[in-house]
């Protein structure tokens, strides 16, 4: 049933649109695995596929916390004018910073799924090996690909830990402003803004981290 389904949809959808569709047809992750290699799509390549989302959504985030820092810079030097709207700005800035940084956790939650199965298999299919030669040859790679891997996952978590920081003091500075429409809370705001930008110049740093190392991984994955 799934083949025949896949067949009819690759004649219409990208494959990550087809990708999408089949997490909701099959309801299962190995089911799902299997109907994609069933038209040649294989673990190694939705991996590289989520990787390079999980590349994507890092660089959209840091430029939208580049963004909203400029915009929180940009309030303290108010002068006069609707409070409201300003808190609506940075309320707007910092609803987008959380949206893009849900969207790297959940990109790093599918990769750690789908490596999961990939290094599952791959581990198994070494005890169908007659030639030694090859096996140990497949064993090392595997255990390159692995230590690769374990680089790039450790990098994107300390750049998704790195929004923590920013994101916290972006919310304690919204709902202050929202609770004192007044002098006060851009008075708040300026104390905050050199450690706003201490934290988000490491978030940048760490996100650019993740990046290379993404590419990294992609590049070698792709080389074999």
């Amino acid at each position: 049933m799934y083949i025949k389904l896949i067949s009819n949809y690759m004649k219409t959808y990208s494959k990550p649109t087809l990708i999408a569709l089949f997490i909701l047809l099959t309801g299962c992750q190995s089911a799902y695995y299997g109907a994609l290699e069933k038209v040649g799509i294989h673990k190694r390549d939705v991996l590289v596929s989520r990787v390079e989302k999980a590349k994507d959504s890092q660089q959209e985030a840091k430029e939208q916390f580049k963004t909203a820092l400029e915009k929180f810079k940009s309030i303290t030097q108010f002068d006069g004018g609707n409070l409201e709207t300003v808190y609506n700005n940075l309320n707007d800035e910092y609803e987008e910073s959380k949206e893009l940084a849900g969207d790297i956790r959940s990109h790093i939650s599918d990769i750690e799924n789908v490596s999961d199965a990939m290094f599952e298999e791959w581990e198994a299919e070494l005890d169908q090996y007659t030639n030694q030669s090859l096996r140990r040859k497949s064993a090392q790679q595997l255990a390159n690909t692995k230590r690769q891997y374990n680089k790039l996952i450790k990098t994107m978590k300390n750049a998704e830990k790195s929004m923590d920081p920013v994101l916290n003091i972006f919310k304690d500075q919204v709902l202050y402003l929202k609770h004192n429409l007044n002098a006060r809370a851009i008075a708040s705001l300026k104390g905050e803004i050199s450690t706003i930008e201490s934290n988000v110049s490491r978030l940048i740093k760490q996100m650019n981290s993740s990046i290379d190392e993404a590419d990294r991984f992609i590049q070698s994955l792709n080389n074999r």
